[in-house]
Parts: structure tokens; C-alpha cells; sequence
């Protein structure tokens, strides 16, 4: 909730899904201009998101920008976080500020 209404306030549209499958869901929707998964979810984890989201093809939004958050900030974790497809990760707890600045560093890119 509070890095949804970070977004809001920063002036960004924002879809929420619970699970794996909600947010594939939202995908086949919507048209997001980046994905924000966390690692740690109930039932399927964001890595398998992201493996599912990278099968698809470009106009499923298969190569979507995504981040990565995540409790563990070892060099093993980041390494297999972006080796998985993610363009970047954040450890948490989040600061507002820097959510912001890493969303627009991966969305230039």
C-alpha cells in the first residue's frame, strides 16, 4: 500500500495484483510501462513471475521493464534476481525517493 501510493503521488497509474496470477491476469489487460514484482509472495514467488512474463512474446508485454524487491541484499540474491530478467532490484524497506529514481533509471533505459 505504501509504494502504491509513493506512485500515485509521483503522479503514476497504478495496477495491484496479489498474486502471480492476478498480475499475469492485469498483463493480458492492461499495457503497463513497467513491472514491480516482489520476491517474496505467497504460493509462486517473483521469480516465477518474471519467468512467465519473459515467455511471452513482445505484444503480451513478454519484454516489459521490471524491478525486483526484495528483503535479501546478498550478492547471490541480486545476481540470480537479474539473471532471472529483471533490469533491477531494490532492497527493502523501500525509501520513497528511491523507488521513485529507479523506476525513471530503468524506464530511460
Amino acid at each position: 500500500m505504501l509504494m502504491q501510493t509513493v506512485l500515485q503521488s509521483a503522479g503514476a497509474d497504478v495496477l495491484v495484483a496479489a498474486s502471480v496470477k492476478e498480475a499475469l491476469a492485469l498483463l493480458e489487460q492492461q499495457s503497463p510501462a513497467l513491472l514491480i514484482s516482489d520476491i517474496s509472495m505467497p504460493d509462486e514467488d517473483g521469480f516465477t513471475l518474471i519467468h512467465q512474463v519473459r515467455s511471452r512474446n513482445i505484444e503480451q508485454r513478454g519484454q516489459i521493464p521490471a524491478i525486483a524487491l526484495t528483503a535479501f541484499a546478498e550478492a547471490k540474491n541480486e545476481q540470480r534476481i537479474l539473471k532471472a530478467g529483471f533490469q533491477l532490484f531494490i532492497t527493502k524497506p523501500i525509501e520513497p525517493m528511491e523507488l521513485v529514481d529507479k523506476i525513471i533509471k530503468v524506464l530511460k533505459t
